[in-house]
């Protein structure tokens, strides 16, 4: 059984790793404003990857809630179940906002990288 403080400290690590992917996902905004756009890509598969890390973690919650456990909300998890969700939608948008500095870069004829 999952206790209280193993729930919260899952929300911790989900705040912690969807932390990590917002970071790269502002930087990778940056980076394809300034025409970076390869950088930009890279860091969105970084933040890809922080956020496959929150998933699991959340993961494991939700498998042991499957199998019977009770579990205990506590305000932590909720926030790092808010934090992932804003942080994926984010990266969907973030992809776009790549797509459209590219296309803009070489519509006013600017190197893209």
């Amino acid at each position: 059984m999952a206790t209280k403080e193993d729930i919260s400290m899952t929300g911790f690590a989900i705040v912690a790793y969807a932390g990590d992917a917002r970071t790269a996902l502002i930087q990778a905004m940056d980076k394809a404003s300034e025409g970076h756009i390869s950088e930009a890509r890279r860091l969105v598969e970084e933040a890809e990857e922080s956020i496959n890390m929150a998933h699991n973690e959340q993961t494991k919650l939700l498998s042991a809630e499957a199998s019977g456990d009770d579990m205990d909300v506590t305000f932590i998890m909720c926030h790092g179940q808010d934090t992932l969700m804003t942080t994926m939608l984010l990266k969907d948008e973030m992809k776009t906002i790549i797509d459209l500095y590219e296309r803009v870069n070489e519509l006013e004829g600017k190197s893209v990288d």
